[in-house]
């Protein structure tokens, strides 16, 4: 993982650790030791992708946003054909098992359907 991926999960991980009172972005760049530019830059992109909303809000007499992380209602059809629900393999399904959820091909494949093609 490089170190800007590395830094965009611990800006996820961070926002959504703050709950619904989420976090100011100013915050957020000190913790995570960026510079208000790149953390403009990754703020948005969450924004962007539905992941986050930001909020302008007046903190110590300046305009910042506040991070929301945004929560995605679960449904049955996400998860109605994950292949783990019909293995037959289930019982022996654990991380470091006879079969492993990280190492699964059809649960990689169910999660990422664009990898089909490199397996």
């Amino acid at each position: 993982m490089s170190s800007k991926e590395s830094i965009e999960k611990e800006a996820l991980k961070t926002i959504l650790e703050a709950g619904e009172e989420g976090i100011l972005q100013s915050e957020l760049w000190k913790k995570l030791g960026v510079s208000s530019r790149e953390g403009s830059r990754i703020a948005r992109k969450f924004e962007e992708k539905g992941k986050i909303s930001r909020e302008r809000v007046l903190s110590n007499g300046r305009y910042t946003y506040r991070l929301v992380f945004k929560k995605v209602p679960v449904t049955l059809d996400s998860v109605k054909d994950v292949p783990c629900l019909v293995c037959e393999e289930i019982d022996k399904c654990f991380p470091g098992g006879t079969f492993d959820p990280t190492t699964c091909l059809k649960l990689t494949n169910w999660i990422d359907p664009r990898r089909r093609s490199r397996s």
